[in-house]
């Protein structure tokens, strides 16, 4: 298979063109792609926004799909493209739409297909669409560990002094923790959401220094406190 033109590059995976409307996400860490695969091929039959994948093209490190077009939602808040109360508002709902769909292999009726790292920056805004990318953290498990994952995540840049996009995003998670009201439990999955944050080897330690002010912030804008 012939690689085209680099079209995005992330802290784990290269993404290139290889012609026919199509995209190869290559990992460079040591990742089975191909149960992503079957994360992304199971919520699309439920009819959620994802890229088409190619099963028969894929492989352990290599994930075939097809060309999503349109900027990122991280991108277009950076343009002024989106307002950050329409962000809230959209990451909300697709978190409810995705934990609509039962689990593929769990037994037990609460569990979900959680995504585990939607944000901005992996939502995709094309003309017909949000499309939701970057399923590699993609597991089974209760709802509201993947509300208190997105909220975190947003939390973390709204309390970092140094970044740019620090009041968007203090706008951006108050709106999705009022949009998921109940759904955002800020106690023990918060608690479980911050352990998974502070473990992921891909942060710096700088915004594992963040996350104790990050999770204080949710607990407020869910009227719980910080205890």
């Amino acid at each position: 298979m012939e690689l085209g033109e680099l079209v995005g590059a992330g802290r784990s995976a290269d993404v290139y063109a290889i012609g026919d409307g199509r995209v190869l996400r290559r990992y460079r860490v040591d990742v089975d792609a191909r149960r992503e695969l079957e994360i992304m091929a199971h919520v699309a039959a439920h009819g959620f926004p994802v890229p088409e994948v190619f099963p028969g093209e894929s492989s352990a490190t290599d994930l075939v799909m097809g060309r999503v077009s349109g900027p990122t939602m991280l991108h277009a808040l950076l343009a002024g493209e989106i307002a950050v109360e329409e962000a809230g508002r959209t990451l909300a709902r697709l978190l409810r739409r995705l934990h609509r769909i039962p689990a593929r292999a769990s037994r037990d009726p609460r569990d979900r297909i959680l995504h585990l790292d939607l944000h901005p920056d992996n939502v995709m805004l094309t003309p017909d669409g949000p499309v939701v990318i970057d399923w590699c953290n993609a597991r089974e498990g209760r709802p509201a560990l993947d509300c208190a994952l997105s909220a975190l995540i947003l939390a973390q840049v709204a309390v970092d002094g140094e970044s740019e996009l620090a009041r968007a995003a203090g706008a951006a998670v108050a709106v999705l923790v009022g949009e998921l009201g109940e759904d955002l439990d800020p106690g023990g999955p918060l608690d479980d959401a911050m352990a998974r944050r502070a473990a992921d080897r891909a942060l710096s330690e700088r915004e594992v220094g963040l996350l104790d002010e990050a999770v204080a912030l949710i607990r407020r804008l869910a009227g719980r406190g910080a205890g």
